[in-house]
């Protein structure tokens, strides 16, 4: 819990929640306290044997609610906002993250799914997981801004969504799970979005997108899709990049060669 009594950090850490901040660097615990950076990784180092304060990355840590302490982190939607203005880099919550805020994560993910320019590794904080997923372009891709309860946070639009969980297999539970995320999904999808945004992904994802649209019966909101595969000719990919195409059998409409067999789970 929070100490109650009226030391110099109890009193930091309460002006921070009046002001509605959660987080705080060390060099602001040093300067709240007047204190050295030695001693502020001292006192850090009590907090977090306390339970009070969780450091998800060097240098930057988080008030540890007494509602959140058995898991020994808030959850992630709380802060990734917060900590990537910290580290200066653009983001987005995105795959199964961003999928889950539109309603349709069939299951709750097992970690937070974060989309970045650049690659950087992933963290345990207490029991919460947050993975970054590189995407070169993420900074022009379009995103909604979504309140929380510790502030607000920046999540892939539908339509971009709908792109990342096809592009993303691995992170998107293998193509099963993103047919039934698209399932959900296509429930909200703007078709005309959905095609102004491919020239931001690889054609082999237009080509994907399209083809498990239909297979979930999304059919109107593939068909603009399914008019620039006509229109570009695209090289055959396999529906599986995991997978060799060899032998598989084709579907010339979207160029495909459908070397796996994808079930949704509904």
């Amino acid at each position: 819990m929070i100490e109650t009594s009226r030391t110099p950090t109890s009193a930091f850490l309460l002006s921070l929640m009046r002001q509605g901040r959660y987080h705080f660097t060390t060099a602001d615990l040093a300067a709240g306290l007047s204190c050295s950076p030695v001693a502020a990784q001292a006192v850090l180092r009590r907090l977090r044997a306390l339970g009070t304060v969780a450091t998800p990355m060097r240098g930057f840590h988080l008030v540890v609610a007494p509602e959140y302490q058995a898991q020994g982190c808030p959850p992630a939607d709380h802060f990734v906002d917060a900590l990537m203005e910290h580290v200066g880099e653009p983001y987005y919550a995105g795959v199964l993250s961003a999928a889950e805020f539109h309603g349709a994560a069939h299951h709750r993910p097992q970690e937070f799914q974060v989309v970045v320019p650049g690659p950087r590794p992933g963290f345990t904080c207490g029991r919460v997981r947050v993975v970054f997923v590189l995407r070169s372009n993420a900074a022009e891709c379009p995103t909604e801004r979504r309140n929380t309860p510790r502030g607000w946070l920046r999540i892939a639009t539908p339509e971009l969504t709908a792109f990342d969980v096809v592009g993303y297999p691995r992170h998107a539970g293998g193509l099963d799970n993103a047919a039934t995320v698209l399932t959900e999904l296509s429930e909200v999808l703007d078709p005309d979005r959905l095609v102004a945004l491919a020239p931001l992904s690889p054609a082999s994802w237009s080509q994907r997108l399209g083809w498990l649209l239909e297979r979930v019966g999304a059919v109107r909101v593939a068909a603009p899709l399914a008019r620039l595969v006509a229109r570009t000719r695209p090289g055959v990919v396999p529906l599986d990049p995991r997978r060799p195409l060899r032998g598989a059998p084709r579907d010339p409409r979207w160029r495909l060669a459908l070397n796996a067999t994808v079930e949704p789970d509904l």
